[in-house]
């Protein structure tokens, strides 16, 4: 029915923080950032040991909202590093709870979403989703080869908030999302840039390990001498880990990841730091022209979305070196929690059939 309530309990959880929000319908009616102490995470040796306190966290937030489980009308979790599957919302089945137990792809506090979502739904007998996971693989067959068959290209991408905003740049443009060609650019954290056909992630940057270097991340590196950095022995493969992935890119240049405190250095005449961040900038641009290439150039809209995409700085260095491809929208933010909670609602509202896993 067009006029129902539906009331969704959407659960994130992140390394130090579990995020929840309470929707009805497309209205976030109360959201919160369940803080988990460094000594409380500390107990634990594995991501799977946090269930309990986290789901304790999230019960208690439905304490305060004065609500029961028998209030919801279902539960969307975060997706994790499953196996490689198609995007859209799927029903949280025991398959993929064993996957996510198990750390299939990788272990990451993402996995536990749709354990978490599962407690919680089946005390009240209502379903249990996850919509568009990291793990979500549309890439077409050429996109997959690395250069040696021991190395295959994974897909694993901002693949929530990516498909989020195609949707919002095809409805703005006035286009359908199926006949829709977009290059989407996440920059948060993470860089993910990809190309999107017909809503389909059809080829982006491993944010992990390539594409441009981001606030903490190295991004693509000189092969060679990264071979050779691995194997000179001063260092372990962990803090070979940590280089790449948590204290390379922005962290790495200049000491810090936030970009509000490079763009008052920059302000205050810091040369360095207006020249990294413009590196940044430059290698952003870079891979967005790459992926005009995987639609052939024929793109509607360049997106830039994300946290970074905030920053007037950034975005105008980028979009100066790349609008001559196609259009550029600006979706600033991270909108993870509303792609949650809509694609939920698309299959509580009959708009679209949950997926099985």
């Amino acid at each position: 029915m067009a006029d129902k309530i539906y009331r969704l309990l959407v659960i994130n959880p992140g390394s130090t923080s579990t995020k929840v929000a309470l929707f009805e319908n497309d209205e976030m009616r109360a959201e919160k950032n369940l803080l988990h102490s460094g000594t409380e995470m500390s107990d634990f040796t594995t991501i799977l040991e946090q269930l309990p306190v986290r789901r304790q966290a999230v019960e208690f937030f439905l304490q305060e909202q004065k609500l029961h489980t028998t209030d919801l009308d279902a539960v969307v979790g975060r997706g994790g590093l499953f196996r490689a599957i198609a995007g859209g919302t799927y029903v949280v089945n025991e398959r993929m709870m064993t996957d996510a137990r198990a750390g299939r792809q990788g272990q990451h506090s993402s996995n536990l979403g749709c354990l978490l979502a599962n407690a919680i739904a089946t005390v009240a007998g209502i379903p249990a989703f996850v919509v568009d996971p990291v793990s979500v693989d549309e890439f077409e067959p050429l996109a997959r080869y690395s250069g040696h068959p021991s190395l295959e290209r994974r897909c694993l991408s901002h693949a929530l908030n990516l498909h989020m905003v195609a949707r919002w740049a095809a409805k703005k443009l006035g286009i359908s999302l199926a006949n829709s060609q977009f290059v989407v650019a996440h920059l948060g954290g993470g860089i993910s840039i990809a190309p999107l056909k017909g809503g389909r992630i059809i080829d982006v940057n491993d944010a992990t390990s390539a594409g441009p270097f981001s606030p903490e991340r190295a991004g693509g590196l000189p092969l060679q001498g990264f071979i050779d950095l691995c194997f000179s022995g001063q260092y372990s493969k962990a803090e070979i880990k940590k280089m790449v992935m948590g204290e390379g890119g922005l962290k790495a240049y200049l000491g810090t990841a936030d970009a509000r405190v490079i763009e008052n250095r920059i302000q205050q005449g810091d040369t360095k730091a207006a020249e990294v961040m413009a590196a940044m900038a430059y290698q952003i641009a870079k891979e967005i022209g790459a992926m005009a290439t995987v639609l052939c150039g024929k793109v509607d809209a360049i997106v830039l979305t994300g946290g970074l995409a905030n920053d007037e700085r950034l975005v105008n260095w980028v979009s100066e070196r790349v609008r001559f491809i196609a259009p550029i929208e600006i979706i600033a933010g991270e909108f993870e929690m509303v792609a949650m909670a809509q694609g939920g609602l698309r299959v509580l509202r009959g708009e679209e059939q949950a997926k099985e896993y």
